[in-house]
C-alpha cells in the first residue's frame, strides 16, 4: 500500500502556525512582487478567488471581504516542509519527497485493516508537530493514493486520512472521478480523451489495453495501470542530485545603474553556489541573462544572455561571482532599464569528481576551506550573516509589501510570548 500525504493550503497553513488569528478569516499569499495569487484558504476558494488571479483584478473583492494578504515567504515555507518532511520519516520506514507540500509514503508490511487507524494518527502527528493539517491518502498504488487525498480534502469528516483499497469503493470513486483530474493526464491526453467521450477515469480503465498502448504513451499506459491498481510507477525516497542550479528574480523597480545590478546578480550567484555546495558539487558553466520590462511596449527593450566555462569545476562564490561580475559587464547596456536578472550553473557534477590543474593559480583549498567557515557560520547564525561586500538583501530589490517574519530561521524574528 502506497500513502500520498498532502499539506492543505500549504502556503497559507504556514502562514496561519505563527498568526492563528486568521485562521477562519479568507486568506491568500501572493506570487514575487506580489503579482498573482499562488495560495488561498478555503474561505477565500469560496469567494471565487483563482489561482494565477493577478492581485489588481481582485483589489475589490479584497477590500469588501477584507481578505488577509501574505506575500510569499519561501525561505518558512522550505523550512516547514523540511520539519513535516522529518515528522513523517521519523513515523514511516520509507518516504518519497515528491514536492515541497507533498511526499509518497511506503506502507509496505502493514496491516492493511489496520491502515485507517494508523492514518488518522499519523496526520495528527504532523499537526501537533508543525501546526500545519494535511490529507492522507492510501491506496494500493500512487496514482489511486493521490485520488484519495483528493478526496479527504474535498470531504472534512474523513479527519485527515482516507483508506481507499477495496475494489468496489475504487470502482465507485472512479466512476465519478474526472478524467482531466487524474494525476499525469495532462492537456493534450485531457482534450484527446475528452474528445472520444472518456469522460470519467472509470471510462479510461474500461478501455482495452491494446488500445491504450497504441494511442498513448508509456506514461498513459502506466497512469492505465495505476488505476487498475496495478503498481506501475515505483517508490523512489532517493534525493537526486540538480543537473542545474537557477536563481533568479524580478525587481519591484527597473534597475538602470550596473552597479545596482551587480550586487543583485552577486546575491544570485551566492544563494546559487549555497546549492551546489549542499549536493557537494561542482559546476563548469555559468550563464548570465538580464531582461528589461517586455510589458513595457513603449520603453526601451533588451534582453541577452551569456554562458562561460569554467576550466575546472568549482562551487567557490568567490570565483564564480568574480566571472558573474565580469559577464554582466559585457552584456549590460546603459540608457536601459533592467526588470529581471538571473544565474544558472549547469554542468554539474559531485565534487570528488573534480579534475585538478598543475598550473592552477587559485589555491582552492583555501576556498573550500573558507566556503566551509561562512556555510557553518549562515547555518549557526542566520542566512546571510556572512556574504560577499557586493551582496544586496534580494527582499530590497523586489516587492513583498505583506511579507511576514522568519520565525523559524532567523533568530531575531523569533515568536516573543508575553506572560
Amino acid at each position: 500500500m502506497v500513502g500520498l500525504c498532502d499539506c492543505n493550503n500549504f502556503f497559507v497553513s504556514c502562514e496561519r502556525v505563527f498568526a492563528p488569528q486568521y485562521n477562519n478569516r479568507p486568506t491568500i499569499v501572493l506570487s514575487s512582487n506580489d503579482g498573482c495569487i499562488i495560495a488561498r484558504s478555503n474561505e477565500a476558494k469560496a469567494l471565487g478567488l483563482k489561482m494565477g488571479q493577478p492581485l489588481y483584478q481582485v483589489k475589490n473583492i479584497i477590500k469588501r471581504y477584507d481578505i488577509k494578504i501574505f506575500s510569499s515567504n519561501y525561505f518558512l515555507y522550505g523550512d516547514m516542509s523540511n520539519r513535516i518532511m522529518a515528522t513523517l520519516r521519523s513515523n514511516v520506514p520509507e518516504i518519497e519527497v515528491y514536492s515541497i507540500d507533498e511526499a509518497f509514503l511506503n506502507f509496505d508490511g502493514y496491516e492493511t485493516s489496520k491502515l485507517q487507524e494508523y492514518g488518522l494518527k499519523l496526520s495528527s502527528i504532523v499537526k501537533k508537530n508543525t501546526g500545519v493539517p494535511v490529507s492522507l491518502g492510501i491506496a494500493p498504488t500512487k496514482t489511486l493514493a493521490k485520488i484519495a487525498s483528493k478526496l479527504c480534502k474535498k470531504y472534512p469528516k474523513l479527519n485527515g486520512c482516507c483508506l481507499m483499497y477495496r475494489s468496489e469503493d475504487i470502482e465507485k470513486v472512479l466512476k465519478r472521478y474526472p478524467i482531466e483530474d487524474v494525476w499525469g493526464i495532462g492537456r493534450a491526453y485531457s482534450r484527446k480523451l475528452l474528445a472520444l467521450e472518456i469522460v470519467t477515469a472509470y471510462d479510461f480503465v474500461s478501455l482495452p489495453a491494446e488500445w491504450v498502448k497504441r494511442n498513448m504513451s508509456i506514461v498513459g499506459f502506466r497512469i492505465w495501470q495505476e488505476l487498475k491498481g496495478v503498481p506501475a510507477v515505483k517508490f523512489d525516497n532517493s534525493s537526486p542530485d540538480k543537473q542545474s542550479i537557477c536563481v533568479s528574480k524580478s525587481f519591484s523597480k527597473e534597475i538602470e545603474k550596473v552597479e545596482e545590478l551587480g550586487s543583485a546578480i552577486s546575491t544570485f550567484v551566492t544563494s546559487a553556489c549555497e546549492k551546489l555546495r549542499k549536493q557537494k558539487s561542482c559546476c563548469s558553466q555559468l550563464q548570465i541573462f538580464i531582461y528589461t520590462n517586455r510589458h513595457k511596449i513603449t520603453a526601451l527593450q533588451h534582453s541577452e544572455s551569456r554562458v562561460v566555462m569554467f576550466d575546472i569545476q568549482t562551487d567557490s562564490t568567490i570565483e564564480i561571482a568574480q566571472k558573474a561580475n565580469e559577464i554582466l559587464k559585457s552584456i549590460f547596456k546603459k540608457g536601459y532599464a533592467y526588470k529581471k536578472a538571473g544565474v544558472v550553473l549547469s554542468h554539474i557534477s559531485p565534487k570528488l569528481r573534480v579534475q585538478g590543474d598543475l598550473f592552477d593559480k587559485i589555491d582552492r583549498n583555501k576556498h573550500t576551506r573558507l566556503m566551509g567557515v561562512i556555510d557553518s557560520l549562515n547555518s549557526d547564525l542566520g542566512r546571510n550573516k556572512v556574504s560577499l561586500a557586493s551582496n544586496t538583501d534580494i527582499f530590497n530589490i523586489s516587492s513583498s509589501e505583506f511579507r511576514s517574519d522568519e520565525y523559524t530561521t532567523k533568530w531575531e524574528d523569533i515568536l516573543r510570548v508575553k506572560v
